[in-house]
């Protein structure tokens, strides 16, 4: 090496070998921006979830035990990314061959079998919580409709947990690496398996969402439940955003382009970030519910007319258009026409509907 020559200051290694140590170290820096905005995300939702402990009951419960060990698992897999890059570039920089050399012939030790059972966890882990939105949205329909649709994601999650724990077996062998043969064969079979059953979700979920829409749209107006139905709302709730992140990293992957540590490292987080929006929805009261067009009974009716006050004989009403079988009700967007035609009252004797709404949300009347 020269100090007057700077074609000879950069690292050993091939062209491919340095693009794929470049390439590791901005997957690091994503995986700890991605940490932060979780972290974030982690505390607003349990502030939420811890004020509406009493209120929700088990559920609150569940969610917030069920995000804190998200948060731990995610918390160690950045951990030991850290470590990682530590042991590599500074602990071990003149290892013979380069760093990515100590990098793929040291897959056996605990730093990196951690890194690969936590990022097989974590994924595992997220896709039971879009399978248990799944459930949810489609319990409106009857519980055991909905034991029948989520049926089928279940065998292939099932099928992506066998394949996951192959995959992380295999990569930390001695000898064996994340990019060798059988490994990459093993991680994209299991990533695939993964993403289709996040697209699977997410047709039933947009299946479910276009269905509730379309019975709605016959009773009330177009511009009302929108919250419910929107493009917003089905990409939230069925982790979509993963599935495009997921979709990158498997085709990079599978062909062995260097990018794909950025990708893993996106589509890790972002299927992450997707279940604390999915827990923000569900805690903020602005989610599916098991009963959200499942109940029977609207809340009071008050009637108005001119300058004085007119108290209809019904109190407590059902619309004429059932939802699966079951009343259109709990919809906090009815107007004079949409009262017109469900009670059939007379429009002489109805000039404002006033409806008590859930807390939190305000009427459009």
């Amino acid at each position: 090496m020269s100090y007057s020559d700077p074609s000879t200051w950069g690292p050993e290694g091939t062209p491919h070998d340095i693009y794929l140590e470049k390439t590791f170290i901005a997957g690091d820096f994503v995986c700890g921006l991605g940490y932060g905005v979780q972290l974030v995300l982690y505390i607003a939702c349990a502030r939420y979830l811890w004020r509406v402990r009493q209120s929700r009951g088990r559920t609150s419960t569940f969610l917030l035990c069920y995000m804190t060990l998200l948060l731990l698992i995610e918390t160690l897999f950045a951990a030991v990314q850290a470590r990682t890059v530590e042991d590599i570039y500074i602990s071990n920089r003149n290892y013979p061959g380069g760093p990515w050399a100590y990098f793929l012939e040291t897959q056996y030790l605990a730093v990196n079998v951690i890194f690969y059972a936590t990022l097989f966890l974590l994924t595992f882990l997220s896709d039971l919580l879009v399978l248990w939105r799944c459930w949810v949205i489609w319990s409106g329909a009857g519980k055991r409709v909905a034991y029948i649709v989520i049926i089928f994601p279940s065998m292939v999650l099932m099928g992506s947990f066998a394949l996951g724990t192959i995959w992380t077996l295999q990569s930390s062998k001695p000898g064996l690496s994340l990019y060798s043969a059988v490994p990459v064969a093993f991680g994209t079979a299991y990533y695939m398996v993964s993403l289709s059953v996040n697209i699977v979700l997410t047709i039933l979920i947009t299946i479910r969402l276009y269905l509730y829409r379309r019975r709605v749209n016959k009773t009330l107006n177009p511009d009302y439940g929108t919250h419910y139905f929107s493009l917003a709302t089905i990409i939230i709730e069925s982790a979509a955003s993963y599935s495009i992140c997921a979709l990158m990293f498997i085709v990079t992957y599978a062909v062995g382009h260097p990018i794909n540590q950025i990708f893993l490292a996106v589509a890790s987080n972002m299927q992450q970030i997707a279940g604390y929006l999915i827990i923000y929805r569900v805690a903020e009261g602005s989610a599916w519910k098991e009963d959200t067009f499942a109940q029977s009974k609207l809340g009071t009716l008050r009637f108005a007319g001119g300058a004085t006050t007119q108290q209809t004989g019904t109190t407590n009403s059902q619309l004429e258009t059932p939802v699966d079988g079951a009343p259109l009700a709990g919809m906090p967007f009815l107007n004079k026409t949409q009262m017109d035609r469900s009670s059939k009252a007379s429009e002489k004797d109805i000039d404002v509907v006033d409806i008590r709404v859930p807390s939190g949300r305000s009427s459009p009347c």
